[in-house]
């Protein structure tokens, strides 16, 4: 869309339901910055199409002499998402109540340009409702669940993205710290077979994801001032060093935040940022809004603001300039009250559905169910490990 004095120029292919109109109407509307209410206003007026063609052939159709063409390109439509609450309530109708956490794979693509898969869910949960952080427990009802069932992806993970991947390809080139590939030695290094392990990418993913049943949502009332520690992943300054790493010495929480060194002279050295690949762990905050560390546990850390490059270390790691601003655990509950139910109280023993969806039928090949499997063990052994054994997970319908 183009403006020039008063006139208004759109420039665009027409959506289908339009291509077949003669006439229009159009109107305008104008505010002023900072106000949604328009200032001055141009009542719907008709407005003929001519000259207007439909861009849309069958490629396969096309003559020489149809051209030239200034442009061509070609649309794909892959299926449409399906409702993530319907393919919810069919595991749980046939299998039963039985899960925690419900994860999708299939062999198909879906219409979404995100590359992984985002989540939700009711916030259900075996002893009753958790509160104390940030999100409280709604619509089990639609979800087909009498209370168990908390959290899942929205839709299948397709089984030749890279977050089904066991590995990166043979000689794949090494890119950026964001990158798997940029850690292949490093993980490396401990394991037996000279690899990294299976399903690192996959890990990132589907545990930052269902951490999501529990992170990131609270804020901190530190003195007079209520500071937002996320909100959905936590906050960049947030100091989240992992508990019990996974795979690193020094790692920040999957939920997001960082490992940041205070060099004492006003800037911070960033030692882990807050992006998910490779896999980590849980922060002590994490791990205290699962229900599996007391509050007594958390040890105090900080909140960074107003951050400002400040150039890099000798290892390559962000300095930045801040205000930092102390925060303890006290100042969360202050915020959100205590967690509840306590570690006392809290489940320790978790199940995660693994869902290979399929076209109707079709078979599952024997890909799509051997990388969901793989996936489902390194699940299973990331939870025991990430959580120092407090908590364990299964991955059955049992």
């Amino acid at each position: 869309m183009k403006t020039s004095g008063n006139t208004i120029s759109i420039q665009g292919i027409l959506p289908s339901a339009l291509r077949g109109a003669k006439q229009i109407a159009v109107s305008a509307d104008a505010s002023a910055p900072g106000s949604d209410e328009p200032v001055a206003r141009i009542p719907a007026g008709p407005v003929a199409f001519s000259g207007i063609r439909d861009p849309e052939v069958q490629l396969s159709s096309l003559q020489p002499q149809d051209g030239p063409f200034s442009l061509a390109y070609q649309a794909f439509h892959y299926y449409a998402l399906p409702n993530p609450r319907d393919l919810t309530c069919s595991v749980i109708k046939s299998l039963g109540d039985k899960f925690d956490f419900l994860a999708y794979y299939s062999d198909f693509r879906v219409d979404n340009q995100e590359a992984g898969t985002p989540s939700n869910g009711p916030l259900g949960a075996v002893g009753g409702a958790v509160s104390g952080i940030g999100v409280t427990q709604s619509g089990l009802g639609s979800y087909c669940t009498q209370g168990r069932f908390q959290w899942q992806f929205i839709q299948p993970v397709y089984s030749g993205s890279n977050q089904m991947q066991e590995r990166p390809p043979e000689g794949a080139p090494v890119g950026t710290d964001h990158d798997i590939t940029f850690y292949r030695q490093q993980l490396a290094e401990p394991s037996q077979d000279g690899k990294m392990p299976p399903y690192t990418y996959a890990i990132s993913q589907i545990a930052h994801e269902m951490g999501h049943r529990w992170a990131a949502f609270v804020s901190a009332r530190v003195g007079s001032e209520t500071i937002p520690l996320g909100p959905t992943h936590w906050a960049r300054g947030l100091q989240a060093r992992v508990a019990f790493p996974y795979q690193r010495p020094t790692e920040a929480s999957i939920m997001g935040g960082g490992v940041w060194q205070d060099n004492f002279d006003g800037t911070y050295t960033q030692l882990d940022d807050d992006y998910y690949v490779p896999a980590t762990g849980w922060s002590y905050l994490d791990l205290y809004l699962m229900g599996l560390i007391s509050p007594a546990e958390v040890p105090d850390f900080f909140i960074l603001r107003n951050l400002l490059p400040a150039g890099k270390d000798a290892n390559e790691h962000s300095i930045f300039k801040a205000d930092r601003t102390k925060v303890t655990i006290q100042d969360v509950t202050a915020a959100e009250g205590e967690r509840l139910p306590g570690i006392d109280k809290s489940q320790r023993q978790f199940n995660t559905g693994m869902v290979i969806v399929v076209q109707h039928g079709v078979k599952p090949t024997s890909e799509l169910i051997e990388r969901t499997n793989g996936i489902r063990k390194q699940w299973i052994d990331y939870f025991s490990v990430t959580t120092g054994r407090r908590a364990s997970m299964t991955a059955n319908p049992q």
